[in-house]
């Protein structure tokens, strides 16, 4: 799963698109996660709003449809901590 995420995150940073991913504008503007499946269902949240950086907000194993409020709780800190 690391190597898959970050091959995946590396094609962020050249400016392409990741293979798999979403918005999340729920959580915030130019919140997007990546989504793997690799032994599961894993996710990667990052925002890539600054043309210098990327910011990985979480990455954790999905068990359920829904995102837990845990999980999106963690994003929105980590999302809060990063402005």
């Amino acid at each position: 799963m690391k190597r898959e995420a970050g091959y995946e995150l590396d094609k962020v940073q050249r400016g392409d698109a990741p293979k798999g991913w979403k918005a999340m504008p729920n959580i915030g503007p130019g919140v997007r996660e990546i989504r793997i499946r690799i032994g599961g269902a894993w996710r990667v949240v990052y925002v890539a709003n600054r043309d210098w950086a990327i910011y990985v907000l979480h990455a954790f194993q999905k068990k359920t449809q829904r995102t837990s409020r845990r999980d999106i709780a963690a994003i929105e800190s980590a999302l809060k901590e990063m402005r």
